[in-house]
C-alpha cells in the first residue's frame, strides 16, 4: 500500500479540528489616524551621509584587495596591507 494516500486522508481529517482549535478570527484593528508627514530631519541627512561614507570605504577596500591580489599577498601580509591601504 502506498504511504501518501493514508497520509493525505489523515491530514484532511485533522484539518477541521485545527480550524476549530484556532478559534474565531481576530477583530480588525481600528484604523490609525492619518499622520502628518514630518519635516525632513537631520537624522535623514546623517543617514545619507553615513551611507555615502560607507560606500566610499567599500570602494576603497575593494581597490586595496585587488592591489593585494595583484601583488600576490596572502594571510597576515594581505591583512596588514589592506589595513594600511584603507587607512583609519
Amino acid at each position: 500500500m502506498r504511504f501518501h494516500l493514508p497520509a493525505v486522508a489523515v491530514c484532511l481529517c485533522i484539518m477541521p479540528m485545527s480550524v476549530m482549535l484556532a478559534g474565531p478570527p481576530a477583530a480588525p484593528k481600528p484604523a490609525a489616524p492619518a499622520a502628518t508627514p514630518a519635516p525632513p530631519s537631520s537624522a535623514a541627512a546623517n543617514a545619507d551621509a553615513f551611507a555615502a561614507q560607507a560606500a566610499a570605504r567599500h570602494t576603497k577596500r575593494t581597490e586595496c584587495l585587488k592591489e593585494a591580489k595583484t601583488k600576490k599577498l596572502v594571510g597576515a601580509n594581505k591583512d596588514a596591507y589592506v589595513k594600511n591601504c584603507v587607512g583609519p
